[in-house]
Parts: structure tokens; C-alpha cells; sequence
């Protein structure tokens, strides 16, 4: 791994954002670039043509006070980025990560991290943002555009950081799936961690073959790995797993339909997300 990238904002998830960073880049020596991004209108000051909504005989100072207002506003906003990036680079330091740089963007979450993503191999995201709803399983308004719009790993982090030692693998068969294991059996950050692949279908298919296949790919590198086939429905299977087999991290491929289809029948990376309270890892 050469860099990963943290976006974090000012909500209670930027904290568990910065620990699940710290815990990866310790294991893999990668560095790591903090990212917070002022939205366009946190750093607009271009005054606002307000003479329509402030009535007639309204004086010239009235609108140079609101410009006033804005600038200052969008000063704020720049100081208050630059002081959560600081807090946010002191506590992954104290961690452990050894190569820590900010970076205080202005525009749009997704460009942001397409701009940095080059050189990096995994972003890591909050499930949820400062202007999200907590109630209902409301997903952060950017995580979904910034999961489709990258093919680097993703890991959404859950709103708080424990020790991950058990892993679930939501193993489907395809090329994301397959990846993930790649990836699982030469990552020093599974190295000493419990593997679960779980396959949801027929246990009399290719699907069980495949993933008895993968589960001895992975005990071949070394790393302590167990396999099953259940039946059901994969959201309601993989979410049950998880809760009652007290799993600290989640792996699957993410969003592997268009958003139309999405649309229609559901995503079970969505629902995933949603559902579960541990961080998920996304192979794309």
C-alpha cells in the first residue's frame, strides 16, 4: 500500500475515520493524506444578489453588510477545516502512523478524491457525514457517489473504532470477490486476523466449490480462514452472520449493477451499509 486517503469532516464519524486509518497504516507502513473539502458554499464570498428578497428602499450598506457577512463566513469555514485537520493528524500520529500530510480542499467530495486517488490504494469514508439524518439507516449524501466514481478500495467506517480481529468475506464468485482474497492473502493487515468466507446460495453449486477454493488459498498464504454456504437471501443472510457471529469487519464487492437496476431490485452493498454496524471493506 502506498498512501491512503482519510476524508474526514466535522461529524462523530471523522474520529472512528482517523483510527481505522492509523490501525491499517501502522500495519502496512503506508502513508496517509488527510482530506477535509469545504463545500462551494462554505467558501463562497462573491456577494449575493439579495435585492429581491429584502424589499424596496433597502440601502446599498444593508447589502455591503450581507457580502461582509459571507466573507467572514467563508473565513470561518477555512479556519475551522484547517483545525480539524490538525486534531485529525495529531490523533492518527499518536496512533502510530509514521507519514501524515492534510489536505483542505474547496469544491466537490468526489473531484477531490479523484484528484488524490492516483497514488493511493484505499479511502477510507464515515457511513455518515455532519449533515446526515441518524435515524432510519440514512446513508452520508457523498459515500455512495464517492464508492462508484473510484476503483480503489474502499473502507466505510462504522461510527466508532474497536480491535478487528474476525473478518466476514461476503463471497458471491465474482471478480470482486475474488479480489478480495487476492488482496487478504498478501496484505500484512490480515495477517493474524480470523477469515470467514461466507457464500449465500445452493450448497450443491459452483458457488460452494468457489468458495472452498478460496478459503484454501487463503490457509495456503498463512492466513487462518474458515468457509460456508448458506441458504437464503444474501442481505438478510450476510446482516444475521454478522450480528450474531460478532464479526468486527465486513468484506464485499461493492455495487456491481448500474444505478438503475440499483434502482429497481436494490443494492446489497447499500443495504449492507446500512444494516450493519462494523466497518465494510469494498473491492470494486
Amino acid at each position: 500500500m502506498t498512501q491512503l486517503i482519510a476524508v474526514i469532516d466535522g461529524s462523530t464519524y471523522s474520529e472512528s475515520v482517523c483510527d481505522h486509518t492509523a490501525w491499517i497504516a501502522k500495519l502496512s507502513g503506508a502513508s496517509v493524506a488527510l482530506v477535509h473539502v469545504l463545500g462551494r458554499r462554505d467558501v463562497s464570498s462573491e456577494p449575493a444578489n439579495l435585492s429581491g428578497s429584502i424589499g424596496l428602499g433597502a440601502r446599498t450598506e444593508l447589502l455591503e453588510e450581507l457580502a461582509d457577512l459571507d466573507a467572514q463566513k467563508a473565513r470561518l469555514a477555512q479556519k475551522r477545516g484547517r483545525a480539524i485537520l490538525e486534531d485529525a493528524k495529531a490523533r492518527v500520529e499518536a496512533m502510530g502512523a509514521a507519514d501524515v500530510s492534510t489536505r483542505l480542499r474547496h469544491g466537490d467530495m468526489v473531484e477531490t478524491v479523484q484528484e488524490f486517488e492516483a497514488d493511493a490504494r484505499l479511502i477510507v469514508i464515515g457511513k455518515r457525514g455532519e449533515a446526515a439524518d441518524f435515524s432510519g439507516g440514512h446513508l452520508g449524501s457523498n459515500l455512495e457517489r464517492v464508492v462508484r466514481s473510484t476503483h480503489k478500495l474502499v473502507l466505510v467506517a462504522s461510527r466508532g473504532f474497536k480491535p478487528i480481529k474476525r473478518v466476514l468475506v461476503a463471497f458471491d464468485g465474482g471478480a470482486s470477490a475474488v479480489k478480495a482474497v487476492n488482496f487478504m492473502a498478501t496484505s500484512p493487515v490480515f495477517a493474524g486476523l480470523a477469515i470467514h468466507l461466507l457464500a449465500v446460495g445452493d450448497a450443491r453449486t459452483a458457488l460452494s466449490r468457489d468458495v472452498e477454493g478460496a478459503g484454501a488459498l487463503l490457509r495456503e498464504a498463512g492466513v487462518e480462514a474458515t468457509h460456508e454456504t448458506l441458504p437464503g437471501q444474501a442481505e438478510m443472510v450476510i446482516a444475521t452472520k454478522v450480528e450474531t457471529d460478532h464479526y468486527d469487519l465486513l468484506v464485499m464487492g461493492a455495487y456491481g449493477h448500474s444505478r438503475i437496476r440499483s434502482l429497481i431490485i436494490g443494492s446489497t452493498t447499500t443495504q449492507m451499509l446500512r444494516s450493519c454496524k462494523i466497518p465494510v471493506l469494498l473491492f470494486r
